[in-house]
């Protein structure tokens, strides 16, 4: 079975068994609701348990989270470090033109059919999500997800084209 990236845990937040949770889905209120399942992996990225959603809310940058039939500090804290992912077959259909994160990273990107670099990771400071591509001999570039810069996805291509504005790369 296949396991996608929702989130990783960073630390416990006082003795009542809830975590802060870095979360890399852009679906937190569907992925930490109430009763949802998630599988626990360990830092080496092995399985470690499924567990259910007791409680979800958001603080500061981080999403609060409280797992079912654990509600102290001592039956969570060891899982510091630990990542949160969702079953393959928990996915749900996205409306056109949406995607799920794992689908865009690794994507290929092109401006003027010239290969600039790879997505590595996608990043949600606020607004709109910011894409890091990763490029050969420069700084990462961080292209903003909105239509002006990124003109086309084309995921069975591994292709993404883009305009890069003026101002967004440093380095020319």
């Amino acid at each position: 079975m296949n396991y996608f990236n929702v989130g990783k845990i960073v630390n416990t937040l006082g003795l009542q068994g809830e975590m802060r949770v870095l979360s890399v889905t852009d679906f937190t209120e569907e992925r930490f609701k109430k009763g949802a399942e998630l599988a626990l992996f360990d830092e080496e990225d092995r399985f470690v348990q499924t567990v259910t959603i007791a409680s979800h809310r958001k603080h500061k940058n981080f999403d609060i989270i409280k797992f079912k039939d654990m509600y102290h500090i001592n039956a969570i804290e060891k899982f510091k470090g630990f990542s949160l992912k969702v079953a393959e077959e928990d996915l749900t259909d996205l409306d056109e033109g949406e995607f799920y994160y794992h689908e865009i990273i690794g994507l290929d990107v092109y401006e003027n059919d010239q290969l600039i670099g790879q997505i590595k990771e996608i990043l949600q400071p606020g607004a709109n999500d910011v894409w890091v591509v990763k490029r050969k001999g420069k700084r990462d570039l961080l292209l903003p997800y909105i239509p002006p810069v990124v003109l086309n996805i084309d995921i069975p291509g591994n292709r993404v084209d883009v305009d890069i504005l003026e101002g967004l790369d440093d380095e020319d």
